[in-house]
């Protein structure tokens, strides 16, 4: 059977993403300070202006939230004012609240510990309600889903030569989508490449088309994958006005470009901005490192993993997987059951989530990335001995 599965990914410069770093470097500067700041920070930015609103709960004495935003608006790129929006001109305002303390004693006294029993890991209860997701898949080195991988390859080298200066026409904003061509599951060539990058006024159309055909495309994607694929490059014939300057940019609107392009399911929830209370966050990259740890020990070839949290409740309320017939779904709950701690302290504490990791995973997905300790594969041993 034959099936067409498209994702796309956007570049550090796409209006959200400029949001959501800045999000995720204000929590860096928080944790720096105090590990156990409770933070949930939302960002939004137009032509000239940021807002940074959220909840903060935190022993810092101060967040310099305009030095931060700034800092951060510059490393993207967005250093001419003639974009319409750029880090020393920009307006920043910040808003931010203290935590509701209705949410803040969910998370300090949890149900476990109420009638004072459980252990340190029940002693943080989860800091919102819902359903996370976690997946792997053989079909790439890093697990993840090919279309996702490939969108986020073509992103990054959109980013690299605009830095470098090989295509120095172009600008910060961009975005990429791959559909690819599934037989039988198994993916056997590109459908479609889009590609949408920010460029100056006075570059052609075919210098823009040539350069990031040769210079992005073609160095990325195999071309026994490419041969025959459409290929699309800014569709529209113009792409000069991006940024904040072209689009209001939110934080956690890119949810599916931060997880696995549209492969699976999602629960809803973003992750910039949150600290690892946040089970949004915390919950779906531990899914993500349980998933991977099980395929790459081979009791299947993909699997999906949902987790379900109350607020207030340290240990989750539902655990549910699906191998998609590659695997004994009984046999993995019951390693799953044995081996990993889905307890958000539990979390925390085995991947570090406490420290300012945070800035490193904003862009080009949260997961498949080699140096986040949501990728390791260390528990395939454990896995292993449980079976």
């Amino acid at each position: 059977m034959e099936r067409i599965i498209s994702s796309e990914s956007v570049t550090e410069g796409h209006p959200d993403k400029v949001c959501d770093y800045i999000a995720d470097s204000v929590l860096d500067a928080a944790l720096e300070k105090d590990e156990d700041s409770r933070i949930a920070c939302e960002v939004c930015c137009a032509t000239g202006l940021v807002v940074v609103l959220g909840e903060f709960d935190t022993k810092t004495d101060f967040i310099d939230v305009q030095k931060i935003a700034r800092s951060a608006i510059e490393e993207v790129g967005y250093t001419d004012p003639s974009l319409g929006f750029d880090y020393r001109t920009c307006a920043v305002l910040n808003c931010i609240n203290g935590q509701s303390p209705d949410i803040a004693q969910g998370v300090v006294n949890p149900l476990e510990t109420r009638g004072g029993s459980g252990d340190m890991f029940d002693r943080v209860g989860a800091g919102d309600q819902g359903m996370m997701f976690g997946y792997a898949t053989d079909e790439t080195d890093e697990l993840m889903p090919m279309p996702i991988t490939l969108a986020h390859a073509l992103t990054k080298q959109l980013s690299a030569v605009r830095k470098s200066g090989e295509l120095d026409f172009l600008r910060p904003d961009g975005k990429a989508m791959v559909s690819l061509k599934y037989e039988d599951g198994v993916p056997v060539g590109v459908k479609t490449v889009v590609v949408s990058a920010q460029h100056d006024d006075k570059v052609t159309y075919n210098k823009i088309r040539d350069g990031i055909t040769e210079c992005v495309i073609k160095r990325v994607i195999p071309k026994k994958l490419l041969s025959g694929a459409e290929i699309l490059i800014n569709p529209t014939g113009r792409f000069v006005v991006g940024g904040p300057a072209g689009d209001t940019g939110v934080t956690g609107r890119k949810i599916i470009v931060d997880t696995y392009g549209g492969a699976i399911a999602h629960g809803g929830g973003a992750f910039s901005g949150k600290d690892p209370s946040k089970v949004d966050r915390s919950a779906s990259y531990y899914a993500r490192y349980v998933c991977k740890n099980i395929v790459a020990a081979g009791l299947c070839k993909k699997l999906l993993l949902q987790v379900g949290y109350a607020i207030g409740k340290a240990r989750p309320v539902s655990l549910f997987v699906d191998s998609y017939g590659t695997g004994d779904d009984k046999k993995i709950m019951d390693v799953i059951s044995k081996v990993f701690d889905f307890r958000p302290a539990a979390i925390a504490d085995k991947l570090g989530l406490k420290k300012p990791i945070y800035r490193l995973t904003t862009n080009y997905g949260h997961f498949g990335k080699s140096n986040l300790p949501w990728e390791q594969l260390d528990a395939i041993e454990k896995i292993k001995a449980a079976i």
